[in-house]
């Protein structure tokens, strides 16, 4: 039984308030106070763990879908076990290794990639078979086992001991815990600066953080936020003791098992079963009972009784073994399944850490993350698989319902790559989704938007997901190679654009990219953003539309991410006016594209239309804003059109581009294009853990100027020199797999770096990555080797562009 603390009043000022004293809340009070913000108080309704974390399972383990969560879970491995090893308040905290067990060829690749992520990390994993499995868990039967994921430091911890361990030594430290004190209302003054209004008196702070778990959407409103989070009922159960357990002198490791949807670990002499049933419920949709507390959900297991046949065949031993509880809680689900851990979109110094439906396992280490955000500006890691910006107004709670129930009947069935999952599709459309889906589009999904990832008019061709080459690649190559002879014609759905217009437009701009921005209407540049600390946050085209007013352009996702980036620093006399619902860009790209655009614009002179350049012009009878920019290393023009005249423009090109041959390519092409020609992807290799000078963005930054955002701490790093440098790697021969982001690179037996996106490149005939590497193996020339699920993959450092290096496709 954790101890109980003390609950003053709370102090009028503090720092930072942080609602909710669950995990979420108590770790990130702790980390808080660890980073020097010890004048900050978390409000909790009740009494600590009130809400989910006292019913939790409470499994600790460093499984990671990516560098970042495997890091932030060992972050919390390291910190329970010091906190649990404290001889004055020990916590029950049992390390006895875990499998995630595998019955299919993709759940094995799985593996194989998550195990070489995890060593790009420096944690170390393994991929056992089933006989090994086996003998690692007796009570498991593996009949049509393939293997198993195993996690040496896979355990499970006492819910409540780590919670008020972690509040305790806040509270050592200096801040402040008030209990049985709820927080009424929120009155927000102006930016960052806030009245949280409690039962037992009002506090000023510039920081809120909404760690209220299953009730973070009811502090939401109390500032006119909707948080994407939904609860699920969730049932496990605890069974009388079994005799074969007792017996053993050692605990049996945890499984989890995405043949049967369950879970299972050792409690006392018993297990812990746990299950993820197909006929699952959300919880709390209409509103939450005030004085549901410390409370569970009416057990159900007749809805599990199909998961449940399976499992006792899977363990023989349940088939004899009473149940002595079951319990039943809820727990929160976002959209994609990962937490929202970071600043709230539109409100500064409004920040969450709510969503997390493992809390247990990474509350440790979300703690950590938006401690460091709040503090520092940044975390030590590239945060944005936990942004709560990287949903935007499309994730209503209907949305997110549905991939709460997508994602919990599927909780051990991991993403693979190309798959784009069913539920709550169409969120985002643009008007030619019917007229691309008759030309045989495959969908997939980019920020809500639909957007083509290649076409199959005839539906000959099989999706292929999963980690190996894929039946679609002959699509992708032939769009390629159409493309590489003609004309092809692609729409992008939801590229993230706004105006930025006003009299203090330029200054704004300038002062918040590295380099030089455009100085005549009608000139483009491409211009990378920086943070505080000289690390990247943000590639921006940037069109002169008019003396004062920009066209800012940017990745779909990071629609929201770059509109509070932007507003940070705008004064008065700057309007950002968003235009990425209200417009659609289309591509026309090849050596005929120019022919083609001069046939629907035949009073155009595009011969003089230069590289880098926007103009406004008549396509057929389309509106357009025409800019010669081009992602696939061919002659390209984008086409920016209001979505009003999108379906005339398209006709227009398409009726007009039978005579040039146009085609069709998607998302996929554009990928294996840009890895071709070294261009970098935002949140690949773009990430707030690099300078532009690591990855190779020299030429875009220009330090004489007077002032940019990060320019001092850049000139730091410049003068260290690099702790990393991006490289394009050859992989030899096409082998069982192209190379995946997080791939551990290794020069002979030695970590040198990891993988940030890899593919083939059909013009070159390469199969190509890029990775982060240490310095003495950046050389062009050197040999390295490639972790590629299991397979040791020989790889040369190559020149960044492997298509036309000298650009004269381009510059045609």
């Amino acid at each position: 039984m954790a101890e109980t603390l003390e609950s003053p009043p709370p102090p009028g000022q503090a720092r930072a308030v942080v609602i909710g004293g669950g995990i979420a809340g108590a770790s990130v009070l702790y980390h808080l106070a660890e980073l020097g913000w010890t004048d900050s108080v978390l409000v909790e309704r009740d009494e600590l763990t009130s809400g989910s974390t006292w019913h939790a399972a409470a499994q600790v383990t460093q499984f990671g879908g990516n560098q970042t969560m495997v890091a932030l879970k060992q972050h919390s491995i390291g910190l329970y076990r010091r906190l649990a090893a404290d001889p004055a308040h020990p916590i029950s905290y049992h390390i006895t290794g875990g499998m995630r067990t595998a019955y299919t060829q993709d759940q094995l690749d799985t593996y194989h990639h998550y195990v070489s992520q995890a060593r790009s990390m420096g944690v170390e994993m393994e991929v056992i078979d089933a006989a090994e499995a086996g003998k690692r868990h007796p009570l498991l039967d593996t009949t049509g086992m393939l293997g198993a994921w195993w996690d040496p430091l896979d355990g499970d911890i006492d819910p409540a001991g780590i919670t008020f361990a972690l509040a305790r030594k806040a509270r050592e430290a200096g801040c402040s815990v008030s209990r049985f004190n709820a927080v009424v209302a929120i009155t927000q003054h102006g930016p960052r600066d806030f009245t949280v209004h409690t039962q037992r008196g009002d506090i000023r702070t510039e920081n809120v953080v909404n760690a209220g778990g299953y009730r973070c959407n009811e502090v939401g409103a109390m500032l006119g936020v909707t948080h994407p989070v939904v609860s699920m009922e969730h049932m496990y159960f605890l069974t009388e003791a079994i005799p074969a357990i007792a017996a053993l002198d050692h605990r049996v490791p945890i499984i989890r098992d995405p043949g049967d949807d369950f879970y299972s670990r050792q409690e006392k002499d018993g297990l812990l079963v746990g299950v993820y049933e197909q006929g699952c419920v959300p919880f709390g949709l209409d509103g939450i009972d005030p004085d549901f507390t410390k409370a569970l959900c009416p057990s159900d297991l007749d809805r599990c009784l199909d998961n449940m046949e399976r499992i006792f065949v899977r363990m023989p031993t349940l088939q004899e073994t009473g149940i002595h509880t079951v319990v039943n809680g809820p727990i929160t689900y976002t959209i994609d399944g990962l937490p929202l851990v970071g600043p709230v979109p539109g409100v500064p110094g409004y920040f969450a850490c709510t969503g997390l439906r493992a809390g247990i396992g990474e509350g440790g280490g979300h703690g950590k993350v938006l401690a460091e955000i709040m503090v520092h500006g940044e975390c030590e890691w590239d945060a944005w698989s936990l942004d709560p910006r990287r949903f935007t107004a499309w994730g209503n709670l209907e949305h997110t319902r549905q991939k709460a129930i997508e994602d919990y009947q599927r909780e051990f069935h991991y993403h693979l790559p190309h798959e784009h999952r069913p539920a709550a599709r169409q969120a985002r459309t643009t008007p030619l989704y019917d007229t691309l889906s008759r030309a045989g589009a495959v969908w997939g999904v980019v920020n809500g938007w639909e957007r083509a990832l290649y076409f199959d008019p005839a539906r000959e061709t099989a999706h292929g997901t999963g980690y190996r080459w894929h039946p679609q690649d002959v699509r992708v190559r032939a769009e390629v190679e159409a493309l590489h002879r003609g004309v092809g014609l692609m729409e992008v759905s939801g590229f993230n654009r706004m105006a930025v217009s006003g009299a203090g437009a330029a200054a704004l701009l300038d002062r918040v990219v590295c380099g030089r921005i455009p100085q005549q209407v009608g000139r483009v540049s491409l211009s990378y953003l920086l943070n505080e600390h000289g690390h990247m946050v943000g590639e921006a085209t940037l069109a002169k539309v008019a003396e004062d007013t920009f066209w800012y352009g940017s990745a779909a996702a990071a629609e929201w991410h770059d509109r509070d980036g932007l507003q940070r620093h705008a004064g008065d006399d700057v309007t950002l006016t968003p235009l990425t619902d209200s417009h659609t860009t289309l591509v026309l790209a090849g050596p005929r594209a120019r022919d083609l655009l001069a046939a629907v614009s035949p009073r155009e002179d595009w011969s003089d239309f230069r590289m880098m350049s926007t103009r406004r012009a008549l396509l057929g009878m389309a509106d357009v804003t025409v800019m010669r920019i081009s992602f696939s290393g061919e002659l390209a023009y984008e086409l920016h059109v209001a979505n009003a005249e999108l379906r005339r423009l398209w006709d227009t090109l398409v009726d007009a581009g039978e005579a040039f041959g146009l085609s069709l390519f998607g998302l996929e092409a554009t990928e294996s294009m840009r890895l071709e020609k070294g261009y970098l992807h935002w949140k690949a290799e773009i990430i707030t853990e690099r300078t532009p000078m690591e990855a190779g963005l020299a030429r875009f930054v220009t330090l004489d100027k007077p002032d940019f955002v990060g320019r001092t701490a850049l000139q730091d790093a410049v003068a260290r020199g690099p702790a990393k440098c991006l490289v394009t790697l050859r992989l030899d021969g096409a082998g069982a797999a192209p190379a995946h982001g997080g791939a551990s690179v290794w020069s002979g037996d030695q970590l040198v770096g990891s993988i940030t996106s890899g593919g083939y490149g059909y013009r070159v005939d390469e199969s190509l990555a890029m990775a982060y590497v240490e310095p003495a193996a950046a050389a062009e020339g050197t040999v390295l080797t490639v972790d590629v699920i299991s397979e040791k993959r020989e790889a040369s450092v190559v020149p960044s562009c492997r298509f036309d290096p000298d650009n004269q496709r381009v510059r045609a």
